[in-house]
């Protein structure tokens, strides 16, 4: 069988094609992308939970290709152990528990503050007004970059995206590259400043960081401050996106959240399942592997689909409905073990807060079109634009 992530088909609705997948092909070679295509939640499992088998290495060559901003060190997503274990320990100094929990009440006045600028608007679009901006002001102030660059952020983290959609057209390819130069030289810039002149944000706390005598040099820093703002900006705005498209195709899920607050973390949870805001991530075998699947042999690219994975039948029954009863925490949409989502936390934490402000907060409201354009990626799923109503509006 046929199957292209890139094709406008698949991209407006993956999930059809992900079932033919799982029951013809589960190991499928994909001649365009010389790649194979791993759609089973077993197989996919395996992968993420073996990195020593399937390799990170590349991660960002095969996302980015030449539009990647840092190319002169290794991304966090491109290294296996030893490496990766010394930039991660520092990494996660940035997102512990308590201090992901200390965010909760400032992510809720952003998220009231956004709402209040939605509900001004007629026919407001609910992603540029409240999804996107939500997690780009919150890791925004958590790095420490000044509130007056967050639309430059967002243009940033838009071609960042852009960009793993591998574009074609020389034109549009030299702009991303100006536009993402400009992305590095200011966090180049910010760097060096907080080296000077330290402050309480998380960029002065990773120049501080030492773990095991081994500092993160400032490139390594540089590679970690992209992918917080680009992968967690785009993580959280398609998991609040699709959360709404989500309860807007389900009234009756709507209904039962709005009557019980304590259903958000479960609604958050299968959302996630339902809809994956990633729903592929690249792997390289170290070593030839036989999967549930088929056999992939040493030195392939592989593309494992989170997305299809969370919809299998073999592990989730009846995958196409969405379930708040399900017990969905054990999905794949932040990945598994070494190169486990660095930001779940702060994501699971920001959609449920946005969300509560939206369902408690607010006037019911309903979308404005039926017909919802996803964005542009092979990577991360999300509608591009959603223009909602209020009741009182």
């Amino acid at each position: 069988m046929e199957f292209n992530p890139l094709s406008p088909e698949v991209t407006a609705n993956p999930f059809p094609y992900y079932t033919a997948l799982r029951d013809e092909a589960p190991v499928l070679w994909l001649d365009p992308f010389q790649a194979f295509a791993v759609s089973r939640y077993a197989d996919v499992d395996f992968a993420l939970r073996h990195p020593e088998v399937f390799s990170s290495a590349n991660f960002t060559e095969e996302a980015l290709g030449d539009l990647n901003p840092v190319p002169d060190v290794p991304w966090i997503l491109d290294m296996n152990p030893p490496d990766h274990t010394r930039v991660r320990k520092v990494a996660n100094k940035g997102f512990t528990p308590r201090l992901v929990r200390e965010q909760t009440a400032q992510v809720r006045e952003i998220a009231r503050a956004l709402l209040a600028g939605l509900r001004r608007a007629p026919d407001a679009d609910f992603v540029s007004t409240f999804s996107a901006p939500l997690p780009m002001i919150v890791i925004g102030e958590m790095l420490g970059v000044e509130p007056e660059r967050r639309e430059e952020f967002k243009t940033w983290s838009d071609h960042m995206v852009r960009a793993t959609g591998r574009p074609t057209e020389e034109a549009e390819r030299a702009a991303l590259r100006d536009s993402l130069a400009g992305f590095r030289a200011y966090f180049e810039d910010l760097i060096e400043r907080r080296r000077r002149e330290p402050g309480p944000d998380l960029i002065s706390a990773l120049v501080r960081a030492e773990e095991e005598s081994a500092k993160l040099t400032s490139i390594e820093i540089l590679a970690l401050c992209v992918l917080l703002l680009t992968a967690g900006n785009e993580t959280t705005t398609n998991l609040i996106g699709n959360a709404v498209l989500a309860l807007f195709a389900h009234p009756d899920a709507m209904e039962r959240v709005r009557a019980d607050r304590e259903q958000v973390p479960a609604l958050v949870e299968e959302v996630l399942r339902y809809d994956s805001p990633v729903q592929i991530v690249p792997r390289v075998t170290a070593e030839d592997v036989e999967l549930e699947g088929g056999k992939i042999p040493a030195g392939q690219r592989v593309f494992l689909l989170l997305g299809s994975a969370n919809r299998d039948e073999r592990k989730y029954p009846e995958p196409d409905r969405f379930d708040l009863d399900r017990n969905a925490r054990d999905h794949l949409a932040f990945g598994f073990g070494t190169h486990r989502c660095l930001g779940a936390p702060l994501a699971r934490l920001e959609a449920a807060v946005g969300l509560e402000t939206l369902l408690f907060e607010a006037p019911r409201f309903a979308p404005t079109t039926d017909t919802v354009e996803p964005i542009a990626s092979v990577i991360v799923r999300g509608p591009r634009a959603l223009p909602i109503r209020f009741e009182d509006g």
